[in-house]
């Protein structure tokens, strides 16, 4: 089946949306969460509302909008017995919104993951609001991708500014998520299992999308429902091998013994990477493709050599019987260029910018090396760097494009500058808030010439 490149574009965009929206967050909690009669069910769980005095929900991630809107949605109102409902969670300024009875608080810009000073005052109102529940009180807490940046709550010591500088040096460094979270728990009252330890309802149940690859439950918005399975040592670990000043070791070397949490602590991932994967997989079998999937497990590489194999294998494919469509979920990291000449980006532009100049080095009779390829990746959560933009594709016609304006596809990827290059190329995924996070998925289709 022959395919032409405005097809192969459609249909990797129309692929990577399919795996969006099976990870829709409202969606994910409709389907967990369900009320008949006096029982509300979450999961195979069965809790009678009958002997639950309040409901206290709390939370905070970019999917927490939709989180929270899927939970009004599927506990109705009113609740059996008119129960109260109150509700505090905090989201990315661009996905605040008013629903009936739960406050999405605003805690940082759109595009800048960073702890500020209202996702500080969010995370004090949350820990007060677990802190005063009862046993016989129900607490349900909303946890997604972004939340460690969302709720600060630095232990005593270490200010809001302390914990900045750490995560933006160690960001800057090339450090994942496992890595920063290690850190970002030693320094802060709510993660590392201290939501948990704060909550007094009898039972906590957190709704979990996971955005971690792998699902590890302690590294998850930094662990806040679960024990911390990291120590101090660890923390100072990673700070040595990014060679971090020493003053960033303040708080992360105190021995901290955390008592276990009064409440029954119930977590459940409802939603994750492989989830989107698989969706992905499924449109483009509707599609006529045959497609390899893999969502990977650990944190992967530089996206600069995730991106240059993805090129490789569509290659591959292009030329060889077997798959003609590679989905793939996965979180590269990017290590940035000196602030003096960095430019705007994400690692999902950077990956796509590392694959379309290999690419671009090809030569073929058909044209240049994209010819019969499209390849995009794109954050699940519309999110890509301190941009506007999820991610970005690149076919044949995107690499001629370039070639025309004389675009230094190479001094873009040194200076971690693909938006403004993606940008005038009209190559940029743009999907605005998802209100949902499971990492990146990225779709390769190729039109095979054998």
């Amino acid at each position: 089946m022959e395919r032409s490149a405005d097809q192969l574009r459609r249909d990797a965009l129309r692929i990577w949306q399919a795996g969006l929206e099976a990870v829709r967050s409202e969606r994910l909690v409709r389907n967990t969460v369900h009320v008949e009669g006096a029982t509300l069910s979450i999961g195979d769980d069965e809790i009678d509302l009958s002997r639950v005095r309040r409901i206290i929900v709390v939370g905070a991630g970019k999917a927490g909008a939709g989180m929270a809107e899927g939970l009004e949605q599927a506990l109705g109102s009113p609740l059996p017995g008119d129960k109260p409902l109150i509700g505090w969670v905090n989201v990315p300024d661009d996905c605040v919104r008013s629903l009936a009875r739960i406050h999405l608080h605003g805690a940082r810009p759109a595009g800048i993951n960073e702890p500020t000073a209202a996702g500080m005052a969010g995370a004090v109102e949350i820990r007060r609001l677990v802190e005063t529940a009862s046993p016989d009180d129900l607490c349900i807490a909303l946890i997604s991708g972004g939340a460690s940046a969302l709720l600060p709550d630095p232990i005593e010591g270490v200010s809001l500014t302390d914990k900045l500088e750490i995560t933006r040096f160690l960001s800057a460094a090339g450090a994942n998520i496992e890595e920063l979270n290690t850190v970002r728990k030693q320094l802060s009252r709510l993660k590392g299992g201290g939501l948990a330890r704060a909550c007094r309802a009898g039972q906590l149940y957190a709704l979990i999308i996971s955005d971690v690859l792998g699902d590890p439950l302690d590294i998850i918005g930094s662990g806040l429902t679960v024990p911390n399975t990291s120590t101090a040592g660890d923390a100072v670990a990673v700070l040595d091998q990014y060679h971090a000043p020493p003053r960033f070791r303040r708080g992360a070397i105190g021995v901290r013994v955390d008592p276990p949490p009064s409440c029954e602590v119930h977590n459940r991932v409802i939603g994750n990477n492989a989830a989107a994967v698989d969706a992905a997989g499924a449109e483009a079998r509707r599609q006529g493709y045959s497609p390899a999937m893999v969502s990977a497990m650990h944190c992967e590489g530089p996206a600069e050599d995730v991106g240059r194999a993805l090129a490789a294998m569509a290659i591959r494919m292009r030329q060889e019987a077997g798959p003609d469509c590679l989905i793939s979920g996965g979180e590269p990291v990017v290590r940035l260029a000196p602030p003096e000449i960095r430019g705007r980006g994400g690692r999902n532009q950077q990956l796509v910018l590392a694959a379309m100049q290999h690419l671009a080095t090809l030569a073929l009779p058909r044209g240049n090396g994209a010819s019969g390829i499209a390849l995009l990746s794109a954050g699940t959560d519309g999110e890509d760097g301190p941009t506007d933009a999820a991610g970005a594709i690149c076919d044949a016609a995107i690499i001629a494009e370039a070639r025309r304006r004389n675009l230094d596809l190479a001094d873009h990827l040194a200076r971690n500058d693909a938006y403004p290059l993606f940008d005038q190329l009209g190559a940029l995924i743009k999907t605005g808030p998802t209100h949902t996070n499971v990492c990146d998925v990225r779709v390769v289709v190729v039109d095979r010439q054998v």
